[in-house]
């Protein structure tokens, strides 16, 4: 009883931050009284505070094929009403690749911009990368030596892309994310094809992806602690010295976001919805609100659905179509926040990442976007799997887990005004008559 009233009182993302100022505290205090050498302290972080971290990092990573495969599965065969609706499917699937590949590609050109990551000490960047350039950087090399570097760039992507055998691909360490994307999605277009016949196995994805997402809702009750272990373990070794570059992280995320939010979106909406932004966002901004107070697409749905037929004059059949897709598959958002953080942890790391590795980012993220849960620090385990295939160390993840619940909060707005306008879209190509000047009395 006593524990549900802290819980209560204590939101989950309140005592996340708590663990993190704690552990970074506690960390950077001990190493700046003691230096990173001492034995005692060495011990402590070695024995007790990174076995607790990497045991909430392999929790989640246990979870990640099987959300990965289910929400993607899903999502495309929930595209399938494609053959009832026809012309307004592709035109929302079309939106949702073109607008969330801009999404990660700004995300990505601002990190390369202002490479957030290297905006540490010379010191406490050449010791990062002593523990956790070397290993990443091994693993980087295992991946090229895996192709012929004389075969030609398609059929090297074709390798990369297209897993010849599915299970092999998910029982690598890590886990082949491209192979199993792309499986998921063609296995999704399947099930789309059959018709009724994919009934039961939608049924039983949906159980198996239900009961993931809710052990990820358990696996994430520990991040208070498991954040307090990992930022001792970081700080206690590297210093405060590591965190000055998690505001400049913080401030690309939202530099994308707001250029996302307020440009691409404003262009979208006055070139192919032909209606004013100002007037758009003027309308819709309860979503607005309900979205970044509760930090869920999902949760928000029934305000964006109310809102978008009442405020926008989006038809019914549309609306519930293009909103309830899109509220898993069409999240540019959280697209460009993964992107971002890739960037930001491989540049922390010391990592370089070619320009073809983060072509695999944008892919990565594109399809993270379409198959990540619309529920509160869902693309965590996603982004844990996408460092490991580009060779970065996951533990370092939790330097941004302490401040994802605002950045969520912010992307989850970025999130559901993507669907607003792709609704806005597709019922103005349809036809439909937006904006209307009085809005209908609630029923």
């Amino acid at each position: 009883m006593l524990e549900e009233s802290h819980r209560r009182k204590w939101p989950l993302h309140t005592r996340i931050l708590v663990g993190l100022v704690v552990g970074a505290a506690t960390g950077g205090a001990l190493n700046a009284w003691l230096g990173d050498g001492a034995g005692p302290l060495q011990w402590f972080t070695n024995q007790i505070t990174e076995p607790i971290g990497q045991l909430f990092l392999r929790l989640l990573l246990m979870l990640v094929v099987p959300l990965v495969f289910t929400s993607l599965t899903l999502g495309v065969a929930g595209i399938g009403d494609i053959r009832r609706l026809g012309r307004v499917g592709l035109k929302c699937l079309g939106y949702t690749l073109a607008v969330s590949a801009i999404s990660v590609g700004i995300g990505l050109g601002l990190s390369n911009a202002i490479r957030p990551g290297e905006r540490v000490s010379p010191e406490v960047s050449r010791r990062l990368q002593e523990r956790y350039g070397t290993e990443a950087q091994a693993k980087v090399a295992t991946v090229k030596t895996a192709a012929d570097s004389s075969e030609a760039p398609l059929m090297t992507a074709v390798r990369m892309i297209t897993p010849t055998n599915v299970v092999r691909s998910v029982s690598l360490d890590p886990p082949d994310m491209l192979g199993l994307m792309f499986f998921s999605l063609f296995f999704g277009v399947t099930l789309t094809l059959i018709g009724d016949k994919a009934t039961p196995v939608l049924a039983f994805l949906e159980g198996v992806c239900g009961a993931v997402s809710k052990g990820i809702g358990l696996v994430m009750h520990l991040a208070p602690y498991a954040v307090c272990a990992l930022l001792f373990t970081m700080t206690s070794r590297f210093g405060f010295g590591m965190l000055v570059s998690l505001g400049w992280f913080v401030a690309t995320v939202l530099a994308g976001l707001a250029i996302h939010l307020f440009v691409v979106y404003s262009v979208s909406l006055a070139v192919l919805s032909r209606i004013s932004p100002l007037e758009f966002f003027r309308r819709v901004k309860t979503v607005m609100i309900t979205a970044f107070s509760t930090s869920s697409s999902n949760a928000t749905l029934p305000t964006a659905l109310r809102e978008s037929e009442r405020q926008l004059g989006v038809p019914r059949d549309i609306n519930s179509f293009v909103l309830t897709v899109g509220a898993t598959a069409n999240q540019n958002g959280t697209a460009l926040f993964e992107g971002v953080t890739v960037l930001f942890l491989a540049q922390v790391a010391g990592v370089h990442l070619t320009v073809a590795q983060q072509l695999m980012v944008l892919y990565m993220a594109i399809l993270g976007g379409i198959g990540t849960a619309g529920v509160p620090a869902a693309s965590i385990p996603f982004i844990v799997v996408v460092l490991s295939t580009v060779g970065v160390n996951p533990a370092l993840i939790a330097i941004v887990i302490g401040v994802d619940r605002i950045l969520d909060m912010c992307r989850t707005v970025v999130n559901v005004i993507g669907d607003l306008t792709c609704a806005t879209y597709v019922a103005r190509s349809e036809g439909a008559e937006l904006m209307p000047t009085t809005v209908p009395a609630e029923e």
